[in-house]
């Protein structure tokens, strides 16, 4: 994220609670040696059949063409704690030799930022070694017309109901945001279960409009025809940047009016661009690292693995591990009063 300050990773609050240290790793050995003939587990901490795990297994079928000595890659799916489960056992319970990948939850890598005093969190999300995402989430505000907005400038003066799951969602949280840094005068309206119940309230003018967290090819099936009939308008991207479909819809990061408030967004939209994130444990040597980054990387542009996510309907478009580290870092060592605000707002 660009504009965060640099490096200051001791003093935002987050080491005291800090991490155990991982294992010692193993060895090196040339890195088509180590994989020849090798199984590697891919641990995800999505259930069967969501769409981190559709992304799991396309991972898994595709990225062994580009590991030297082309390994198997096997997913298992370990279950629990929002996600925290699965990273503390990749973080602490693996080997550290490049033979186990993660696929993270991409609210992961803030988790210890918002609740830094939670036991439960026993990694540094910093000392992974990332591998990338497949894909880069954003989030829209879509608005019923009948509410009257047309446009992101329209909330300040307009009061608006949003559709939103509970307090810590993305629909929330974000709505108290533009509340407190742009003026705007949302109202959520929590308990629905679910992004497609959350636009169904929308539909059925419950509620004016919906914030969402993320966009999925079944979420933009459901609330595209709406834009096209002029039933509904989206007034801004939630998310680093615009959203190609929607080149004239500002983000909420260019509607802030200073650099705080605009480093605010930037903060919590790290998780929109981890998308659906994958790790190594931060013990893995750093050339087989970068072994596994560069075959990630091939595999985003391999043509079957391509042709292979459009048929399950999954969206490619990736962002590589050096990036989301250096976000974390810059994340995480922004100004303890800025890191502060941001919790506050989140709570």
């Amino acid at each position: 994220m660009s504009g965060l300050s640099r490096r200051d990773l001791g003093r935002v609050a987050i080491g005291a609670a800090c991490a155990v240290a991982p294992p010692i790793r193993a060895n090196s050995e040339p890195i088509v040696e180590f994989y020849r003939g090798r199984h590697v587990n891919l641990i995800t901490s999505a259930s069967p059949g969501g769409g981190y795990d559709l992304y799991a297994r396309l991972l898994a079928r595709h990225m062994p063409r580009y590991i030297p000595g082309e390994p198997t890659i096997t997913v298992q799916n370990m279950v629990g704690a929002e996600g925290l489960k699965a990273a503390n056992h990749l973080y602490a319970a693996v080997p550290q030799d490049g033979s186990v990948i993660g696929g993270l939850s991409r609210n992961t890598g803030l988790a210890r930022f918002y609740d830094f005093n939670n036991a439960a969190i026993q990694f540094d999300a910093r000392k992974f070694n990332w591998l990338g995402s497949p894909q880069q989430e954003v989030g829209f505000f879509i608005v019923n017309t009948m509410a009257g907005v047309r446009a992101a400038i329209d909330i300040k003066t307009h009061e608006l109901t949003i559709s939103s799951t509970a307090r810590n969602s993305p629909s929330s949280i974000y709505g108290r945001m533009l509340n407190a840094l742009y003026g705007a005068k949302i109202k959520p309206i929590e308990g629905y279960d679910g992004s497609q119940a959350c636009l169904m309230a929308v539909e059925r003018n419950e509620t004016d409009g919906h914030i969402s967290g993320g966009s999925s090819a079944e979420f933009r099936a459901r609330f595209e025809p709406w834009v096209k009939a002029g039933a509904a308008v989206v007034i801004m991207a939630m998310g680093k940047s615009r959203d190609p479909s929607y080149p004239d819809v500002p983000t909420a990061i260019e509607l802030m009016a200073n650099p705080e408030d605009r480093q605010l967004f930037e903060i919590a939209f790290a998780e929109q661009v981890m998308g659906r994130p994958f790790v190594l444990p931060p013990g893995v040597l750093p050339d087989r690292v970068a072994a596994l980054r560069a075959a990630f990387d091939a595999t985003m542009r391999d043509r079957d693995f391509l042709a292979d996510a459009a048929r399950s309907n999954a969206e490619i478009a990736p962002v590589d591990g050096a990036a989301i580290n250096a976000l974390l870092d810059r994340a995480y060592s922004a100004p303890p009063s800025t890191i502060e605000r941001l919790r506050a707002l989140a709570k």
